[in-house]
């Protein structure tokens, strides 16, 4: 058989922060497997946690743990177990590892073995990862949404905000949306050059600001948008992470830059002022992720053409998505494999988005590789946006990268984007 796992090897390698992370090699008689487990800085309480050594080492960082657990207990495990039948694999690990929150054998070695197992499969079947997903389906590729400025715990908190981004919402196609938005890059880092506020970049490529007020970012956001020759709102849109969670605490929200500590009402109405004043189609964890009432609150004022996306809030959890759903409390899903644990769940979170009407966005984190899985998965499974961080520094541009060239394989109109009007602001 030729999905038969043969060997799992683990390997230590380093990630985009100079941290020790995992990657994870899967055998079968008929190909290779290998992926590399991403890390995150702005996490969800109710994520899968990475298997770290702690100590001096590295900063408490290293990962000798996590890889005794790859080469020893789930090489075991999953040697001659069949690549082909993913959701047994995982419900195996997720079995072995026996904790909530994969904390045993460590959420970085599980999900990178288990997205390894599915490269193994679908190169024993001789197909890229993204067409052994997508099976018949006609495929599409995701709607890049792509970080301009990094702050928050990205950059040393010289913006509250994490992520200000873009979506080319008028982009024809895939290698068009990323044309507009490497000229947006462009130009907000000579605008910032030229008015002395550039300080380098952060950690997820964005230009890191020295802005005196958040608002200030935006201003310079939609300066940058039109001095690259495009219309704000019509071919390109706002996007914000606002990673609460990072800032507030129980109906509390410290906004270090601006000096002061507002109520979950008063942060609510200083991002319900942003949608009304510039033209942001999706905004990331508004509130913090014990603050669910206000969350459904803000949901309903934002009206049905904004994506209020759910990160910390729901942690790519099927569960925590069918609860959100019914109180209202977002509608989009941001689906991180390894905040979720294994492949298995993070389809089910999918799945649980799509049965309440959400729309969905696959995303990386601040600690990234090389590894370009996410993108074959946001194809495979056919969802609409992607999220990898900034237009910069070779981690993130080799998923752009990875996306261009699922679209020549796609050929003819390969590069096409889901219809404008098929997402909430389109309608």
């Amino acid at each position: 058989m030729k999905t038969r796992i043969e060997s799992v090897h683990g390997r230590r390698v380093w990630d985009s922060r100079g941290r020790p992370t995992i990657e994870v090699e899967v055998r079968t008689a008929g190909g290779i497997g290998r992926v590399i487990a991403p890390a995150g800085a702005s996490t969800g309480s109710a994520e899968a946690v990475d298997r770290r050594d702690g100590g001096t080492a590295f900063g408490g960082y290293d990962v000798r743990g996590a890889l005794a657990s790859v080469d020893g207990e789930i090489a075991e495990l999953l040697t001659g177990r069949d690549a082909a039948d993913q959701a047994a694999v995982d419900a195996a690990l997720i079995a072995a590892d026996g904790t909530p929150n994969r904390s045993r054998l460590g959420g970085n070695a599980i999900v990178a073995t288990s997205m390894a197992v599915a490269h193994a499969a679908a190169a024993a079947q001789r197909v890229s990862l993204w067409r052994h997903l997508a099976q018949e389906r006609a495929a599409l590729l995701p709607l890049p949404e792509i970080q301009i400025f990094g702050g928050g715990a990205h950059a040393g908190r010289r913006v509250d905000v994490q992520d200000f981004m873009v979506i080319a919402v008028g982009a024809g196609d895939y290698a068009q949306a990323l044309d507009w938005t490497a000229e947006v890059y462009r130009a907000a880092g000579r605008l910032m050059a030229d008015a002395g506020l550039l300080q380098g970049v952060a950690d997820e490529g964005g230009w890191w600001p020295a802005f005196a007020t958040n608002e200030q970012a935006l201003d310079v956001l939609m300066r940058a948008i039109e001095a690259a020759g495009l219309r704000p709102g019509d071919e390109m849109a706002i996007s914000l992470d606002i990673a609460a969670t990072d800032f507030g605490r129980a109906g509390r929200y410290r906004l270090a830059r601006e000096g002061r500590e507002i109520g979950s009402d008063e942060l609510a109405h200083l991002l319900l002022g942003w949608l009304r004043r510039y033209p942001i189609v999706a905004i990331e964890d508004p509130l913090a992720e014990d603050d669910a009432d206000a969350w459904a609150r803000f949901t309903a004022a934002a009206g049905s053409k904004v994506e209020v996306v759910g990160d910390d809030f729901i942690c790519t959890s099927a569960a925590r998505i069918a609860q959100a759903a019914a109180s209202g409390t977002c509608n989009t899903a941001l689906l991180k494999p390894n905040q979720a644990g294994t492949l298995t769940e993070t389809k089910a979170a999918l799945d649980a988005a799509r049965a309440a009407g959400w729309e969905s966005i696959v995303s990386a984190r601040s600690g990234e590789t090389e590894d370009v899985t996410i993108v074959h998965l946001a194809v495979g499974w056919g969802v609409k946006q992607l999220k990898v961080g900034s237009f910069a520094r070779s981690e993130r541009m080799a998923k752009w990268n990875e996306g261009l060239r699922i679209a020549e394989a796609l050929g003819q109109g390969g590069g096409r984007l889901a219809s404008r009007a098929s997402f909430p602001w389109g309608r």
